[in-house]
């Protein structure tokens, strides 16, 4: 199992908005849910597109091509998306956020 590794400083993962960051081969989203750090693969299932230029609403981040949409928990996906978004396991610790990312 990967260890987990810097993605980020904790600062710069705002609610409702989204961070995109480089964490070894993997483009990941940053974002919060009542505070919680989220992170997720930052490419839309159903055609490859950049989730993080979509908009977060609810638990839910849509993508801005088709409108597939992603909780940001569980990366449950919707229409027109066919496979759930990868999550990653997110931790904040010393006023970083790290996350584990198998293959990192």
């Amino acid at each position: 199992m990967s260890e987990f590794v810097f993605a980020a400083k904790a600062e710069a993962v705002k609610e409702g908005e989204i961070l995109t960051v480089e964490v070894g081969e993997h483009t990941i989203g940053l974002t919060r849910l009542n505070g919680q750090v989220c992170a997720f693969r930052d490419i839309c299932t159903h055609d490859d597109g950049p989730l993080a230029e979509g908009a977060i609403e609810g638990e839910e981040i849509v993508c801005p091509r088709h409108g597939a949409r992603f909780h940001l928990r569980t990366g449950k996906a919707t229409f027109p998306a066919p496979a759930p978004l990868p999550i990653y396991e997110a931790i904040e610790q010393n006023g970083e956020v790290r996350v584990r990312v198998e293959g990192s």
